[in-house]
């Protein structure tokens, strides 16, 4: 299997690198994103695909669900806060984005399992970062891919909520040099809603692109 994967490296290496050598080069002496995007790591995410951007300018951060977790220095290991902490401190991107996806794994269990999902999984306490939106979701109507979108919304807010807990962002944040946002990508139809209330559950979108 991975021979598909070499193959597209000698295209890679023979095509786009070659072409473009003194860019990766550039990019290689040193590194400065203009934003950081937090996204998803579902395979059908690609984000440098859905934005068409050229290496070097997004600073991705996957996890599952596309989740932000609050501010705390307890705990062994933070990678997601980890690179939040490199992005904005040493490399100071002065944008954020939180982007959420229909059809989301993470969330869907959490919607439909976070009563009977064992609470010693690795993907249960990663979840329960967002437990609340669980109890948003209409038990009516769980087979409505619009309730599992609203989630999902609602999970993004909570994450750009949970990012002012950091006091590095925050504070960038009051003295305007760092811009917080949150989008949901519709994987189905292409369609693009940016999420506008980072204070509470109760999630405003609007379309940006249908």
């Amino acid at each position: 299997m991975s021979d598909r994967l070499l193959a597209g490296y000698q295209r890679f290496k023979n095509g786009y690198f070659s072409e473009n050598r003194e860019k990766l080069r550039r990019l290689a002496e040193q590194q400065r994103p203009n934003y950081v995007l937090i996204a998803c790591c579902d395979a059908r995410m690609e984000p440098a695909l859905i934005f068409d951007t050229e290496p070097g300018e997004l600073f991705v951060i996957r996890n599952v669900a596309n989740l932000v977790p609050p501010y705390e220095i307890e705990g062994a290991y933070h990678g997601t806060s980890a690179a939040l902490e490199f992005a904005i401190t040493v490399l100071e991107v002065p944008e954020i984005i939180v982007l959420g996806h229909s059809r989301c794994g993470g969330i869907r269990s959490l919607v439909l399992q976070s009563e009977s999902m064992p609470k010693d999984t690795f993907i249960a306490r990663w979840m329960s970062i967002v437990a609340p939106v669980a109890k948003l979701a209409d038990p009516e109507k769980l087979d409505d891919h619009a309730t599992f979108n609203y989630c999902e919304q609602a999970a993004v807010g909570y994450s750009l909520r949970n990012l002012m807990t950091y006091p590095w962002i925050r504070s960038r944040v009051e003295a305007g040099t760092l811009t917080l946002k949150g989008w949901h990508y519709n994987i189905f139809t292409g369609a693009l809603k940016q999420i506008h209330d980072q204070d509470t559950i109760s999630t405003i979108v609007e379309e940006v692109q249908d």
